[in-house]
């Protein structure tokens, strides 16, 4: 009995101790969660503010055809179909997976189950179908490009299926943007200029159109949930003040910035400058109007001889550096498909800098008729067109009547197409189709380019769109349809603290889920 007792006491002792260390365990773990909770710049209740220089007027992306809407919105507050990574492929998004039929006519989605609104609501297959057919009656911006669909069905919960009268190869594509955000289909009376009703990883806690715009994380998430806690746009219109507010610490970081504004704040103690790709596509456009200059072909192709794109490219602040056919051609384009687009291929060796070949091909021309042509730009683009001018103008004629006109103005010039060229911008992918509409401000008619291009939207499969795209982008450029000079490059800039931020495609849109402060 006594050797009974003695084990007891030992038990008792141990339970004791065995709770004492659990106890102990317990007060050391809370106290690290509440250091880590609340300890300021900790990643559990981190805030960070970013600097932008465009703030949407309406939260409501369907009305608002804005880029800013887009890009503040689209992965943070609003989940889509489908999503695109920094390379701009295409991802899993509301959709894990998805199929087109052999013949391109029928793609069924598979969406995840368990997700919600930040409302509390379920998002499942009906709201999908609701979201796509309120695109269609609404005539959402850039609607046309679903193609045209013939029905949208969701047999079950967790099954879309989309049915087209024709088939349409970027219609995933499309689903990745402001087209294929699913919205909540018993919330449609909600007033989504000023609020917002999404599944993504924040809410919106705050908007003051043109301002700020304030975004929580939402602890509901069915995903990963976002590092930071909050996160706040504010817009700055002066690019000087935006700087002072990277250094002075009242900004976390500014994203996207001009490449002046990285270059000034670049090496500052305290900051990082970081760059990304774009398909932001800078282009010598060509009026190919049958009253222009540029209606002749010798004409577009001696323009092209004469421009010295890789020279411009590699004196562009801005111009992303890309593999070329020519060494000294880092940054040049060569035609209407950037780097992050489907079809793309290096087209700089097409027109390679040659004044001789140029002047031979201008001399074909009678003086009476190669005199003056009308170079008009926005102020943006001033110093790179005073850049073409001098080029041009280092043959005998023609000579170039630079203006630099007001937005206004500008708009109203090439609407009226009272001009031959004009440097100006095309930010999109599969955006080159433009240049098979005889109606587009380019007026470029060309029957087998148009034959070329619909024959890449009548592809049933990605592989058949991207070698179609890639002939048609060849043929376009070969016929010298405009003069494509470089892609684009972004600029982030912000505090060496904050990580997980995108730096790529950042002009369109900017997923922030992983952003948070040291």
């Amino acid at each position: 009995m006594q050797h009974s007792k003695r084990d007891n006491t030992w038990s008792k002792w141990g339970i004791f101790l065995g709770v004492a260390v659990a106890l102990g365990a317990l007060v050391v773990v809370g106290w690290t969660f509440m250091q880590n909770r609340f300890q300021p710049g900790s990643s559990l209740d981190a805030d960070v503010t970013i600097g932008i220089d465009d703030m949407p007027q309406s939260l409501d992306i369907r009305s608002d055809s804005s880029a800013a809407a887009e890009r503040l919105l689209v992965d943070n507050v609003y989940e889509t179909l489908v999503t695109v990574d920094q390379d701009n492929k295409l991802q899993p998004g509301l959709a894990t997976s998805w199929k087109t039929s052999d013949d391109g006519l029928t793609v069924t989605l598979t969406l995840q189950s368990g997700v919600t609104f930040s409302n509390g609501h379920t998002l499942d297959a009906s709201d999908a179908v609701w979201s796509l057919q309120q695109n269609v009656t609404n005539k959402v911006a850039d609607v046309d490009e679903l193609g045209d669909l013939a029905s949208v069905a969701n047999p079950n919960a967790t099954t879309v299926v989309i049915t087209l009268a024709k088939p349409n190869p970027t219609l995933l594509r499309a689903l990745s943007g402001r087209l294929g955000i699913v919205y909540d289909s018993e919330s449609s009376s909600a007033d989504y200029q000023r609020k917002a009703i999404g599944s993504g990883p924040f809410t919106v806690a705050d908007f003051q159109p043109g301002h700020s715009l304030k975004l929580a994380r939402s602890d509901t998430y069915h995903g990963t949930k976002a590092a930071s806690n909050v996160v706040e746009f504010m817009q700055y219109s002066d690019a000087d003040a935006l700087s002072k507010a990277l250094t002075d610490g009242s900004l976390d970081m500014a994203a996207p910035v001009s490449a002046s504004t990285a270059t000034g704040l670049n090496g500052k103690d305290g900051l990082t400058v970081k760059e990304g790709a774009t398909t932001d596509k800078v282009l010598l456009a060509y009026n190919n109007g049958t009253d222009s200059l540029l209606s002749d072909e010798q004409a577009r192709k001696a323009f092209r001889y004469q421009i010295d794109a890789a020279g411009i490219a590699s004196a562009q602040p801005d111009a992303a550096g890309i593999a070329s056919a020519q060494p000294d051609a880092a940054g040049a384009l060569g035609g209407p498909i950037s780097l992050l687009e489907p079809g793309y291929e290096d087209l700089t060796g097409l027109y390679p800098h040659d004044e001789n070949q140029a002047g031979q091909m201008f001399s074909y021309f009678g003086a009476q008729y190669l005199t003056t042509v009308n170079l008009v730009v926005p102020e943006e683009y001033r110093s790179l067109a005073e850049t073409i001018k001098q080029q041009i103008e280092r043959q005998p004629r023609p000579t170039v009547n630079l203006e630099v006109l007001s937005d206004e103005d500008y708009a109203k010039r090439i609407k009226d197409g009272k001009w031959e060229l004009t440097v100006m911008s095309m930010d999109g992918t599969d955006d080159a189709g433009i240049f098979a509409d005889p109606d587009s401000m380019f007026h470029y008619d060309h029957t087998e380019a148009q034959q070329a291009y619909a024959d890449a939207r009548a592809a049933t499969n990605d592989a058949d769109y991207e070698a179609r795209m890639k002939a048609y982008a060849r043929l376009i450029s070969e016929d010298a349809a405009s003069d494509w000079l470089y892609t684009r490059k972004c600029f982030t800039v912000a505090s060496t603290k904050v990580s997980g931020y995108p730096t790529s495609m950042i002009n369109r849109r900017m997923p922030l889920a992983g952003l948070t402060v040291k």
